[in-house]
């Protein structure tokens, strides 16, 4: 396959036929919060797809800061996508643990870094699993590999520009993270933040987005609908944010299967923005 842009979900069946297909890379990229005490690599090295190398977020990520695994430089990202043995001549296929988290953000991570044949697998592991697809616990061997990646700065956004955007209501934000957290009534995850949201967003919670029984993300027909019933703007620019921006990506997922493909991610999300005491926050 060459390339270019992919279709954004592949089935399980697909990925059974594909398994074996040249140009071919199939990716765990599973993240679990803290709180959840799983680590995904261990479960990795314990059962994936055949062949599927370990894509750690927070490891590929950038170092310098203390925020959660914030983008990391080209050079960066290039040189460990290399080490796992990826190549910019390959499809790649990602999926997770739970179906329905970080995939995502791998999946929009290659995209911003220039490699648009990248697919997220639709229901992930347990979709895998419950169709009875084919595991193993062994650790394929690194190949030898060449990755150029190629910044594209239209899917990102960094705090100054939301700060900017209060002011040009430019583009319009949407938050991932459940109603509680936006509306700040749950605690949020993480120790030290306010609560509340970044004022003129609005508030679509990721999980809205999947079947809750099988993960599998829902029709266009009712992403279309789930959208227009959380106002999303038309004609603005699209932003989307959520905790640390994982589960944000989501929202560019299914945004792109809908047909608007540009949707930026706020790197730093409620992580950033409500651990400053210079941004303002509404509850409302």
């Amino acid at each position: 396959m060459a390339d270019n842009a992919a279709t954004p979900l592949v089935t399980v069946e697909w990925l059974r036929r594909e398994l074996l297909s040249e140009n071919l890379c199939v990716v765990d990229g599973s993240w679990h919060l803290p709180a959840f005490e799983r680590d995904p690599k261990k479960e990795y090295e314990k059962s994936h797809i055949p062949g599927a190398v370990f894509f750690d977020v927070d490891d590929i990520s950038d170092n310098t800061t203390k925020l959660p695994h914030m983008v990391p430089t080209e050079k960066q990202f290039s040189s460990q996508v290399e080490s796992l043995g990826i190549s910019s001549d390959e499809h790649v296929i990602v999926y997770d643990t739970t179906g329905i988290g970080s995939a995502a953000r791998v999946w929009w991570m290659f995209r911003l870094f220039g490699h648009d044949n990248v697919s997220v697998l639709d229901g992930g592991f347990p979709a895998w699993t419950n169709a009875q697809g084919p595991c193993e616990g062994e650790v394929p061997l690194s190949k030898k590999s060449s990755f150029t990646a190629k910044f594209n700065k239209n899917l990102l956004r960094t705090i100054e520009d939301i700060q900017r955007n209060l002011e040009t209501g430019k583009e319009q934000i949407i938050d991932a993270r459940s109603e509680g957290r936006f509306k700040g009534v749950e605690p949020e995850p993480r120790v030290g933040l306010a609560k509340g949201h970044i004022p003129q967003s609005i508030n679509l919670p990721f999980l809205q987005l999947y079947d809750p029984k099988t993960k599998l993300m829902k029709s266009k027909n009712t992403l279309l609908n789930l959208f227009d019933s959380a106002k999303l703007s038309e004609k603005s620019g699209l932003v989307a944010s959520c905790g640390s921006g994982i589960t944000a990506c989501n929202i560019a997922l299914a945004l792109y299967m809908i047909g608007r493909k540009n949707c930026a991610i706020y790197d730093g999300s409620w992580a950033e923005w409500g651990g400053r005491h210079d941004t303002p926050i509404a509850t409302d």
